[in-house]
């Protein structure tokens, strides 16, 4: 079995309950933060001496539909100046999926948290732009969802026409 990091105990001494699980999953350091905890865990393991991970890789979603709480967050982060990895969860309730926007420690998490919400309705409060991004606006529903049917019929969308752009000048090929 791997060893835990040693980060791990000073993690649980500093946040207490707020830490959920520590584990070592396939020999992976990942951590179970509650929600109202994430920006300061966040900030601590982005600071300290002990941990610094100065790398925010990606932020998704998780939908177990058997369990509860039903949804998890998954953050991945790397130290690239101690070259370790860190897997950071948080889990949230099916009828209270919304967890605090992690862009005041990481604002690379921007577009990662925008998608979260697009395909898995994941809200994160205090985002700047929490908007759809990669489906239109009036897209019903989070299709990355377990739940979401898969028969579901969408608003019919308008075809936009491409703009065509012509020259008014008539130069010769090559001259710029």
């Amino acid at each position: 079995m791997p060893e835990f990091p040693p980060y791990f105990a000073a993690l649980q001494e500093r946040f207490g309950d707020r830490i959920e699980e520590t584990a070592m999953p396939l020999g992976e350091a990942a951590v179970t933060v509650k929600r109202e905890a994430i920006n300061e865990v966040l900030a601590w393991l982005k600071d300290d001496d002990s941990t610094l991970f100065d790398l925010f890789l990606d932020l998704t979603g998780v939908d177990y539909i058997r369990r509860r709480p039903r949804f998890e967050v998954v953050i991945h982060l790397v130290s690239v100046p101690l070259r370790h990895r860190l897997r950071v969860k948080v889990r949230l309730d099916q009828d209270d999926p919304v967890m605090p926007s992690i862009i005041p420690v990481y604002p690379a998490a921007n577009w990662f948290e925008r998608e979260a919400w697009d395909l898995y309705g994941l809200r994160f409060s205090g985002h700047p732009n929490l908007k759809r991004m990669l489906l239109y606006e009036s897209f019903v529903g989070h299709p990355l969802r377990k739940d979401y049917p898969l028969t579901r019929r969408q608003p019919i969308v308008p075809l936009r026409k491409p703009e065509v752009r012509r020259s008014d000048d008539a130069r010769e090929p090559g001259e710029g």
